[in-house]
């Protein structure tokens, strides 16, 4: 067996080690009653929803798909006004302009839907602030969004007879709170310790290679991009959004400089919908469910992985018609 494929066998085992207990621990998270717990966890749920304001009364299905529907509006105007309003807001170094309207509405929809279609340069048009504020808070709150939906999928298959099917903003901060915010902090840890750029400071300014005047100063002095970039990658990967610091996402070697990381993100982004699987079968009372479904999904990723992995061991055609080598060392 080839070191590549070893590689996959590493990454399929790794996974499957830590569906189960991911899974069992948003189980618990999740299922209904957390909050009357005497934990520390259901003393910090009871804080933060009398902080906001939040009864955590049950809510009807209408009442759930209205919440999830203004909670989206009003998340989806937010990012919108902070790209449209960024000349003048803080931590903008490089001075970056207001973004357009089309832009900035195509990339607030995107990221508000977790579909984080990215139509723009980030290191060339966003700055600091709305990276951070408006596009890193999105990506978690998008797939909390998605989480709180899933359970509240499951209650309506649980509770038979039952109007309601929990409360969408309780569902919202236990899946932001106690699941992707640790999550994200510890791989983003981890990313920063393998060479991830995490910083606030202006973009850096070097020397030419041939010591001509860079485009965007015209000065002998080219500027690298940085800013907060681990903290963006960790919750882009674990929530699969997408739409990372830099235009190339994860091809950028800010973003990803070292083959663990690589491996750690790899990992990240399936980690979630993988476990969410056995929280499935937990939560419904029929764990078998949670495997099949697991099972299903699996049946689908191997054969496109080996597929893509066969023609990206043979290279693109196109190059080697201009004789260039494409063999891997």
């Amino acid at each position: 067996m080839s070191w590549n494929l070893l590689q996959l066998v590493a990454y399929l085992a790794v996974l499957s080690i830590a569906i189960k207990p991911l899974g069992a621990y948003m189980a618990y998270i999740l299922r209904d009653r957390i909050g009357e717990d005497r934990s520390l966890l259901g003393k910090i749920e009871r804080l933060l929803l009398r902080a906001m304001g939040i009864d955590g009364k049950e809510m009807t299905s209408g009442e759930y798909t209205t919440a999830v529907l203004v909670f989206t509006l009003f998340s989806t105007m937010t990012v919108f006004l902070i790209q449209r309003c960024q000349a003048w807001l803080p931590w903008n170094p490089e001075g970056f302009p207001s973004v357009s309207i089309d832009s900035a509405f195509n990339t607030a929809v995107s990221f508000a839907t977790n579909t984080n279609w990215q139509g723009y340069g980030g290191e060339s048009t966003m700055s600091y602030f709305t990276q951070t504020i408006a596009l890193t808070v999105q990506n978690f709150l998008s797939a909390a969004v998605g989480m709180a939906v899933l359970v509240a999928l499951i209650r309506g298959f649980v509770r038979v007879g039952s109007k309601t099917i929990g409360n969408f903003y309780t569902d919202a901060i236990r899946a932001t709170v106690f699941i992707l915010l640790p999550l994200s902090f510890l791989l983003s840890m981890v990313l920063v310790s393998q060479g991830v750029v995490q910083t606030y400071s202006a973009y850096m300014q070097t020397q030419n290679l041939d010591g001509s005047a860079s485009e965007s100063s015209q000065s002998p002095l080219g500027r690298i991009a940085v800013g907060p970039v681990a903290s963006q990658v960790a919750i882009k990967q674990l929530g699969t959004n997408g739409g990372g610091f830099f235009n190339t996402n994860s091809a950028h070697p800010f973003e990803n400089p070292t083959p663990l990381s690589n491996f750690l993100q790899m990992i990240a982004i399936l980690l979630i919908p993988a476990s969410l699987c056995y929280t499935f079968g937990t939560l419904v009372g029929d764990r078998k469910q949670g495997w099949a479904l697991l099972s299903a999904m699996t049946l689908l990723f191997i054969p496109l992985l080996l597929g893509t992995y066969f023609f990206e061991q043979r290279g693109n055609p196109a190059f080697d018609l201009l004789g260039v080598d494409q063999s891997i060392g």
